[in-house]
């Protein structure tokens, strides 16, 4: 009885600090998400302690479920109507934003020294972005227009392509002479990713035209959160990407449900719920001990990252014709990076356990500046360019 008494009270307790976060993002310069991971490290293990044990024990449930929605709802930005206009600045700024931070990291890890297996994969997990926050930011924002719909749409293809270069990543350090499993990496990342698409397509047609249906025009909110939640739990069960299959989903879902007024907008009502309970106990879960552990390479990573976004951004806006204003920005609006990195970072350290040590340490240190950094300037680069 205690144990749920405890379970209760902190989910009450986080919830309505939620609600306050929302007013208070408006009187700072700090979005809600940088205030919620604050208050999370407040309330974990390095600082007050008093978040009960089981439900840190089911933070990956809540996380993979807060992802699930927010995969579902970038891929639903992504309709044919709008990449007609906008596709080339998509891929340009997305692809060139995603390879540019990986030639910067690398490189300039070599040349401090770092082995080049080490640069590589940090390389590579340097790509990923944050879309949660991302997401949260822009909606908490209230500011819709070109920039937003071009930042969001950036954002859903940024972790399709660093899923890939990772992949790739993986596969050449196997190369330099690493030991991992018979199966080669590239070929396991193909149908992690591959896998994945097929999944969202399989369950996208059926829902797009089944959908909608009971109350017309308007899909009720069972059908959505029933159908998400099948997708991400047939994508663990599959083992391929839960969030390139729910991205994948809302694209079909959004492109071909044509008797829907807007698809499974519904979600967006309570998926503000699962984002609170994400972010704090995504800073609960911070080891802030690793700070301790930052050296050159972290510092490097951290900074490289940050120079290798904004050019690579700028130089994709260029490319495309994108405006001054875009080019400028969109750079500082990607730099929010957690859970995919972390992911990322994970699975390296699986193939090779002689890097783990360095690769997780980088990784999780860099994420605690990421997440409480990233979404500031994700915020000052809407309200900029509004």
């Amino acid at each position: 009885m205690e144990t749920t008494a405890q379970f209760l009270l902190a989910i009450g307790g986080i919830l309505l600090f939620g609600q306050l976060t929302s007013s208070l993002g408006r009187m700072t310069f700090l979005p809600r998400v940088t205030l919620l991971l604050i208050f999370g490290v407040i309330l974990g293990q390095d600082v007050l302690n008093i978040i009960p044990t089981p439900m840190m024990h089911g933070f990956d449930l809540i996380a993979n479920m807060a992802l699930l929605m927010v995969g579902f709802l970038l891929g639903g930005k992504l309709t044919v109507d709008y990449l007609r206009s906008t596709i080339g600045t998509v891929l340009w700024i997305s692809l060139s934003a995603a390879i540019i931070p990986v030639l910067v990291v690398s490189l300039v890890l070599l040349l401090i020294g770092t082995p080049k297996e080490i640069a590589l994969l940090l390389g590579c997990i340097s790509a990923a972005t944050a879309p949660a926050a991302v997401l949260d930011v822009v909606m908490e924002s209230e500011r819709k227009g070109p920039f937003s719909d071009l930042l969001l749409s950036v954002v859903a293809l940024d972790d399709v392509w660093a899923l890939i270069l990772f992949g790739i990543g993986v596969a050449l350090v196997h190369s330099f002479g690493s030991q991992i499993a018979e199966t080669s990496a590239l070929v396991v990342a193909l149908r992690y990713i591959g896998g994945a698409v097929l999944l969202g397509i399989v369950i996208g047609f059926p829902a797009a035209y089944l959908t909608g249906r009971i109350k017309p025009g308007k899909p009720m909110l069972t059908e959505a959160l029933g159908l998400v939640f099948i997708c991400g739990g047939l994508a663990v069960w599959f083992d391929v990407s839960f969030l390139i299959a729910a991205m994948v989903l809302g694209v079909v879902v959004a492109n071909f449900a044509k008797h829907h007024e807007y698809p499974f907008h519904s979600i967006e009502h309570v998926e503000w719920p699962f984002i609170v309970l994400f972010f704090v106990l995504a800073g609960a879960s911070l080891d802030l001990d690793q700070l301790s552990e930052i050296g050159v390479v972290a510092i490097v990573y951290v900074l490289c990252r940050i120079v290798g976004k904004i050019a690579g951004a700028r130089i994709g806006g260029q490319c495309s014709g994108a405006d001054t204003v875009t080019n400028n920005w969109m750079g500082a609006a990607l730099l929010p990076q957690a859970g995919v990195a972390i992911g990322m970072a994970l699975v390296a350290s699986n193939y090779f356990p002689e890097y783990r040590q360095i690769l997780l340490s980088v990784v999780i240190s860099s994420t605690i500046f990421f997440e409480i950094i990233g979404p500031v300037f994700t915020r000052l680069a809407i309200k900029r360019v509004g």
